[in-house]
């Protein structure tokens, strides 16, 4: 009986605090759309910079001491590495057509020989293409050989890295913000709610009602309005990124809609959880005051 007392209040506490409610409920919608749009952003941001990392491609070049044997072995020793995922050996004459292909000269032709080196391309798993996992793969692969020459664009890979770091730094600053605007506002209108039903919440307590007993509709009360503005929330993503996006920008779209899928459930999730939060702790901070006074 207790428990159904609880929940029914909960839901009615909201009917008896329309305004405030709505209030809360409107402006957790804007917060939790905002960090709906940075959540996106920063995944998509994070996609695209693991797609980067698929992408980096680190050039062994292969000295001429070396003979049709050793060459194998070499190749099966890079294949070996840790993270490596794709190996592409690069005979000379392989070496020369795709010269040809780049500038439309035939090198040999031109020289009267082929100087271009043998060489191994090698592709890694996104969370191993980092400056500081192939730095302390560099000496593994010129132990091979006392001729092997390395060459990759580090400088690039360590800005991809600064950029992400940056941007991991703004995007959880600003949504570290936007969570605690969220809850402090959940919170405040729960204590107004609270402080307008004091007189019934000390008849409560000094009839033997318990902490729980007091502060759980007013729980409810905060998930209430959390999950309302987090579904709202999330619908309104939808629309946003779904449709909009699929109209002016659809190339734009085909980047995002991953990681969309994964931010509509969660914002309603968050919304719920910050609504929960929220009012614990105002709750807690009420009745301990209440029980001072």
């Amino acid at each position: 009986m207790s428990l159904l007392f609880v929940i029914k209040e909960g839901f009615s506490s909201i009917g008896r605090a329309k305004l405030p409610a709505a209030i809360t409920v409107t402006i957790s919608f804007f917060a939790l759309v905002l960090l709906g749009l940075f959540s996106t952003v920063s995944l998509s941001f994070f996609d695209v910079i693991q797609e980067i990392r698929s992408r980096v491609e680190v050039e062994v070049f292969l000295g001429e001491s070396l003979n049709d044997a050793q060459v194998i072995e070499v190749v099966e020793q890079l294949k070996r590495l840790d993270g490596v995922r794709e190996v592409d050996y690069v005979s000379k004459d392989q070496a020369a057509q795709l010269f040809t292909q780049d500038f439309g000269e035939d090198i040999v032709k031109i020289l009267g020989s082929n100087p271009l080196p043998r060489s191994v391309k090698l592709k890694f798993f996104p969370d191993y293409a980092r400056p500081e996992h192939l730095e302390k793969l560099a000496p593994k692969m010129r132990s091979l050989s006392p001729d092997v020459d390395i060459r990759y664009n580090q400088s690039f890979l360590g800005q991809i890295e600064d950029n992400a770091r940056i941007f991991t730094m703004v995007t959880g600053g600003i949504g570290f913000l936007i969570s605690i605007a969220t809850i402090v506002l959940i919170g405040y209108t729960i204590r107004l709610a609270m402080f307008s039903r004091k007189e019934k919440i000390k008849t409560m307590r000094l009839v033997g009602a318990t902490a729980w007993f007091i502060g759980a509709p007013y729980i409810i009360e905060g998930a209430l309005q959390g999950i309302i503005a987090g579904t709202l929330a999330g619908g309104a993503l939808y629309l946003l990124i779904h449709q909009l996006l699929i109209s002016y920008e659809p190339d734009l779209y085909v980047i995002v809609r991953s990681s969309a899928m994964l931010v509509y459930p969660a914002t309603v999730a968050l919304g719920l959880l910050l609504g929960i939060f929220g009012s614990a702790l105002s709750v807690r901070k009420y009745l301990r005051a209440a029980a001072k006074s």
